[in-house]
């Protein structure tokens, strides 16, 4: 009890927030990234991402994203799991042009960003959507804390993929169409 005591205030809720700091991360987990490689063998074969993948005229994007999109929506069985597929290439640098991204996919292209909706029970509370972001050689991109961007990005965040599109209109999290997907 002495020792006790003798916490200052900040120790104190330093030592409280510990067990905090164990949970599970919305993220960025081996589960997560296992299930992100799992999801580009399916893009893959799909020929949604990697060489010899189907193109579309690209159009004009905002930041996060890219400066030129392609979106694709498609259908995806992961581990027995049917669910909607959305995949968005992200083209750059600013100022990039339709015809460059056309021309050279490859030489623009900076990231892919994929939303996945998993099984009943995933994530509930944001419609079951598993979110991730791919590099153009199918990595895993990472935030500036190093973390692996795989699995409920922005959950309870005021920045990240949830975060960002619980904007979207209907309940779907989906800004580019309001078509029903599932």
């Amino acid at each position: 009890m002495k020792i006790l005591r003798t916490l200052t205030g900040a120790t104190t809720v330093a030592l409280f927030a510990l067990p905090a700091l164990a949970q599970e991360p919305h993220f960025g987990g081996d589960a997560d990234t296992a299930y992100a490689a799992l999801l580009w063998d399916v893009m893959v074969a799909q020929h949604l991402v990697g060489e010899n993948s189907l193109r579309s005229l690209p159009y004009e994007g905002i930041e996060p994203h890219g400066f030129m999109l392609e979106t694709f929506y498609s259908r995806a069985t992961i581990d027995g799991h049917d669910g909607t597929l959305v995949v968005k290439r992200n083209y750059g640098p600013a100022g990039v042009e339709v015809d460059q991204v056309v021309a050279n996919p490859e030489d623009h292209l900076a990231a892919l960003t994929i939303m996945f909706r998993r099984e009943d029970g995933y994530d509930p509370d944001n419609g079951n959507w598993y979110w991730v972001k791919y590099l153009p050689d199918g990595s895993l991109d990472v935030n500036p804390a190093g973390v692996q961007l795989a699995g409920r990005i922005g959950k309870n965040a005021e920045a990240g993929c949830i975060a960002c599109h619980l904007g979207a209109g209907g309940d779907d999290y989906l800004f580019t169409t309001d078509a029903a997907l599932d």
